[in-house]
Parts: C-alpha cells; sequence; structure tokens
C-alpha cells in the first residue's frame, strides 16, 4: 500500500470517527435537551396556573370556577401554529388540582377525582414546598403515552392550600426531535461529503508532488534532462532541490570520469601519429617524405583541437538541464544562413542545397545552439553528399512540433551503423577522403533537440540517401509576427 493511499485511508479514519461521534453525541443530546426546555416551560406555567387557581380554590369553586372554565375553553383552542415546519393544531395539556392533603379535587379530564396523589413525587415534593415533577406512562407498554407533570403550591393568604400539577405529553417533542435530528444528519452527511472531496484533493496533490519527485528521480537514474519540481510545497521543494544538488554532484563525477576516459581514448591515436611522425622526422629522409610527414602531423594536430573544440560544446550543452533563455528566431532563416555559410564547401563539389521551408518556421529557443546543430547536420550531408548531388532542408509545421529535416542523395547509412549514430566518437568513413570525424555532431544536435522539448532522428530516406530530423516541441513553438 502507497504512502498516498495510507495517508487518505487514516485521514478518512480520522474524519469519519470523528463527524461519527460529533454527530452521535449531538443527536443523542436532541432529546433530552427539547425535553428540559420543555420542563422549563412547564415550571413557569405551572406557577401561573396555580396563582389564578388560588382564589378558586380558597372560596370552594375550583370544579366550576372561572378556572376551570378558562381550562376547559384553552383545551378546545386550535392554535394553528407553524413551528419549525410542523404545524401544530391542538392544545395538548393536562392539568389538576389537590388539597393540601393531597386528594384531587379537580382534573381537567375528570378522572382521578377523590383519589389521594399525595404519594405521587410532585404532589409529595410540592406539598413540602419543594420542587416537584414526575414522568408517567397512559400505557406501561407504550412509551409514547408518556407525559411529564411539573407541580406548584397553590398559597393563599401566605397558607399552602393545595397543588396544582400541569402535565403535558412527550410526544408531542417528536416530530421536532425528528426533523432536526434529520437535519443534523444531512448537514453532517454534506460536511462529511465535502470533507472527504478535501482530503480526495489532499491526497491528490500528495500524489501529484511525490509523482513528480519519482518522475524526477527516474529522469535523474536515466541520465534524461529533467528540472527538479518545486511547486509542491516547500518540504517537497527542499527535497526536490536537496535532490538535484545530489544530483549534480553525482553528475558532475561521473561526468569529468567518462570524458577523461573518452578524450584520453580519442587522443591516443593522433597523438601516437604525432610521435611517430616527429622521431621519423629526426632522422635523414628524402624531403618528400619529410613534407608528407609534416603535413600528418599538422593533420593530427588539427584533429585533436577539433575534438577538444567538440568535446567542451558538447560537455556545455550536456550539462544544461533547461535553456538559460529564450528569443523569438526563425529556423528557416537558420537554415538559410548555415547555407550561405558553407557556400563555398558546396560549391567546391558542385552540390546543390535547397531549402523547402513553409511559412510558420517562428519558435522560441537558442538562436547559436540551434545554428551549431543545423551547421552539423548540413556538414555531415555534404561529408557524404556524391559530387554534383543535391542536398534538401525542409521545415514542417504540425499541431504539436516542428519538424526540420535535412537529406543527402548519398548511398544512405548502413543498417547495422544506424543504431550508434548518436553514440559520441562513433562516425564512419566519409565516401571522398575515408576519414572519420570526431565522432561529437549528432550528439550535440541530440542534447540541442532535448534542451527544446524535442528528439533528433536519424534514418535512411525511402527515395534514398540518409535524412537527419530536429524536432522542436510545442511548448517551444511562436506564433508569427
Amino acid at each position: 500500500m502507497n504512502i498516498s493511499v495510507r495517508f487518505f485511508l487514516g485521514y478518512f479514519l480520522v474524519l469519519g470517527l470523528t463527524a461519527w461521534f460529533v454527530l452521535s453525541t449531538v443527536t443523542d443530546e436532541i432529546g433530552p435537551g427539547l425535553r428540559l426546555v420543555r420542563e422549563e416551560a412547564q415550571v413557569d406555567t405551572a406557577h401561573l396556573l396555580a396563582g389564578l387557581a388560588a382564589p378558586d380554590l380558597a372560596n370552594g369553586r375550583i370544579a366550576d370556577g372561572n378556572f376551570s372554565k378558562a381550562l376547559h375553553a384553552a383545551r378546545q383552542q386550535n392554535p394553528g401554529a407553524l413551528i419549525y415546519g410542523i404545524r401544530k393544531e391542538t392544545v395538548d395539556f393536562r392539568a389538576y388540582v389537590t388539597n393540601a392533603n393531597g386528594i384531587i379535587i379537580f382534573n381537567t379530564e375528570n378522572r382521578y377525582i377523590g383519589e389521594d396523589f399525595s404519594q405521587w413525587n410532585d404532589i409529595a415534593r410540592a406539598l413540602k414546598g419543594e420542587y416537584g415533577a414526575r414522568t408517567s406512562r397512559d400505557d406501561l407498554s407504550n412509551a409514547a403515552s408518556s407525559w411529564m407533570f411539573v407541580a406548584a403550591p397553590i398559597v393563599w393568604q401566605g397558607e399552602r392550600v393545595g397543588v396544582l400539577s400541569f402535565g403535558k405529553p412527550t410526544a408531542t417533542l417528536n416530530p421536532y426531535i425528528e426533523r432536526m435530528t434529520g437535519r443534523i444528519r444531512s448537514s453532517g452527511l454534506v460536511m462529511l461529503m465535502i470533507s472527504t472531496a478535501v482530503g480526495i484533493l489532499l491526497t491528490a496533490w500528495l500524489i501529484r508532488s511525490i509523482s513528480r519527485l519519482i518522475r524526477y528521480a527516474r529522469d535523474v537514474s536515466a541520465g534524461r534532462k529533467a528540472s527538479p519540481p518545486t511547486d509542491g510545497g516547500s518540504q517537497f521543494s527542499e527535497l526536490a532541490h536537496a535532490l538535484a544538488a545530489m544530483r549534480e554532484r553525482l553528475e558532475g563525477k561521473q561526468y569529468v570520469e567518462k570524458y577523461v576516459q573518452n578524450l584520453a581514448h580519442e587522443m591516443k591515436s593522433p597523438l601516437t601519429g604525432i610521435a611517430s611522425a616527429s622521431e621519423l622526422l629526426e632522422s635523414d629522409m628524402p624531403e618528400a617524405e619529410r613534407q608528407r610527414f609534416t603535413t600528418l602531423i599538422q593533420e593530427q594536430a588539427r584533429r585533436l583541437y577539433l575534438v577538444i573544440e567538440r568535446m567542451l560544446q558538447l560537455a556545455k550543452v550536456e550539462q544544461l538541464q533547461q535553456l538559460e533563455g529564450h528569443q523569438t528566431l526563425d529556423l528557416a532563416e537558420l537554415a538559410r544562413q548555415a547555407v550561405e555559410a558553407r557556400r563555398e564547401a558546396l560549391q567546391k563539389r558542385g552540390i546543390e542545397c535547397r531549402v523547402k521551408c513553409e511559412s510558420g518556421g517562428i519558435c522560441r529557443g537558442d538562436a547559436f545552439l540551434l545554428q551549431q546543430a543545423i551547421a552539423n547536420l548540413l556538414d555531415n550531408a555534404i561529408d557524404f553528399s556524391p559530387a554534383g548531388s543535391a542536398i534538401d532542408i525542409t521545415l514542417e509545421k504540425t499541431p504539436d512540433k516542428l519538424i526540420l529535416a535535412v537529406r543527402d542523395h548519398g548511398e544512405g547509412v548502413p543498417e547495422y551503423a544506424l543504431p550508434h549514430i548518436f553514440s559520441r566518437f562513433y562516425s564512419l568513413p566519409r565516401p571522398a577522403s575515408g576519414q572519420k570525424s570526431t565522432g561529437l555532431g549528432l550528439p550535440f544536435v541530440r542534447e540541442v533537440a532535448h534542451l527544446h522539448g524535442g528528439e533528433a532522428r536519424f534514418g535512411n530516406h525511402a527515395d534514398g540517401g540518409a535524412e537527419a530530423i530536429i524536432e522542436i516541441a510545442a511548448d517551444f513553438l511562436a506564433a508569427n509576427p
């Protein structure tokens, strides 16, 4: 199980447990809370009614006086109230009055008259001057038949002459409890869904940041150019910079070792030729031989200079992870400039160079590097073209890239050489001279293409000859001015 899945599961588990605990606590407290609120209101009502009942009780008219008539009239009313979305159309209450001994002498339902209620909790405590309340069921097997009674002493001229107990059915609270519970659960579910979505977004962000670091590490291990991701937060950025610093140090060490080995290998042959020729020059020999060996030394010295120069160019390009600067340029114009710079070499061998570039070759990039890359491809095409033939340079723009192709009309490249054509120091003999190049030109072209988000390809054309291609990615394309 990867870290992103673990993070999401841990987040969801903590969130789920917290939401369940909060919702469970809130919904469990709704019923008791509403009952407490109702009890507090019943206390006030009981004392109010006790005060109103006192005159009739003192005058012996509690059963047929104004107090009794008012309660019976109230129970017949239709309030027509809309409370919290629930309509109330009946007045639901009960009230009974006892004398100072706890004997019922009035009941809104005309029940229990003459019975002794002095042992009931509400009456017993109220007769003692304490707070009295009780909950009882009309049907012992039905919880919905419960009524809550709150008692208040009836005082007349400073003397406790009886008790009034005021009751409300608990079942009338159930619709409000259910509605509030439903709304809280719905709100909790919405919050849980929102929190889950936030968790998914956080997990996706974490996965993206980690995935970018993984891709960067894989690019590093594969030797591909890549920029360290720095948009995943401070810690991810620090880790990316640490990886980049480690990469630079490791690559720097490996790069030096590799290039020292390659340079030593490539310089060994020219140096051996120079050393051998210089030893022979110390002896007496005909002037023609002396001139031949002198020419050999000069050629090998030029080869050494060219190898060192090309290696320095390639090393500089390979160390770049991205272009140091962009400028808007015309790739077709760079191709024409490269052809013009080699006009003498083309005329010397009678080669016609045809530039067929469509409009829309505008891109952003490094003009010097691209010009050098085109020049390398053109030099190769000149070397491998038969005298009197032609070289075609074409430029094509597609929705996702810009393609520059340089094709000669020679014999093409042997199949065995194609897989190695971009390898450093790999070169084929030139048909005209039989000599090899440094083998660093095409690797340089490939690195320049990579820096411009594209690729370099080389192969034999279907109609004959070899064709080299540089691609520039869509990110580097620019609209024509």
